[in-house]
């Protein structure tokens, strides 16, 4: 493990292939039996070191042939074009999970469950995300847009508020659930409409999310 510290506090948009709650959240199997995620992160503060983070965005397109458990996944990262040198290699060290103590982070527990890593590509990213309203808008250069909206009530036509607590998780504290479509081009393609996405506000180191 790299021991620099770092924290990142921002907005995170996540949009799977599962129905809307995401099994995997419950640990159960995903719901179609693979598992497909694109993820964003808007960084509000941050630091790696002594580099700053403040302002950058990153995002991942991550693809699974089970559960994620399971291993044999595949992945790529987009890290936004502003960044400097530094700040790009601290972000890619972060999103490597080698700066996470082990099971400690999503970064962490995902980077051994991947059998291929595909370069990173750097390029604008703009990212919307209202995590109370579950509304979010992502696009990475024209390789990926990503959109959240509330789930509506089926009978009254209203949005549905539910969210997701983790009290141990690794990702986040607590979630948003919404609806979400994904369109991605790069690498590790996918596409999909109204399926599972959850929002939230990131607070996340190398022990793991502040709570």
């Amino acid at each position: 493990m790299n021991n620099t510290d770092w924290r990142i506090k921002g907005l995170e948009f996540v949009n799977c292939n599962c129905d809307p709650g995401c099994p995997c959240q419950f640990m159960s199997r995903p719901t179609h039996g693979d598992c497909q995620a694109f993820a964003a992160v808007k960084i509000e503060e941050g630091y790696f070191g002594e580099t700053r983070l403040d302002g950058l965005s990153f995002a991942m397109t991550l693809k699974w042939p089970g559960a994620i458990h399971e291993g044999n996944g595949q992945a790529q990262a987009f890290v936004d074009e502003r960044a400097t040198t530094e700040q790009r290699d601290a972000l890619m060290a972060i999103l490597s999970g080698e700066t996470s103590e082990p099971g400690a982070t999503f970064f962490n527990v995902f980077a051994g469950t991947l059998s291929k890593m595909y370069d990173p590509v750097f390029c604008p990213i703009e990212m919307s995300c209202d995590v109370e309203n579950r509304r979010a808008q992502v696009r990475v250069a024209d390789l990926l847009e990503g959109t959240a909206e509330p789930v509506i009530n089926p009978v009254s036509g209203e949005a549905h508020h539910a969210r997701i607590d983790l009290p141990a998780g690794f990702e986040y504290a607590v979630a948003e659930v919404a609806k979400g479509t994904t369109r991605a081009r790069a690498d590790v393609p996918m596409a999909f409409d109204g399926t599972h996405s959850h929002l939230s506000h990131l607070d996340i180191g190398p022990s793991g999310v502040y709570r």
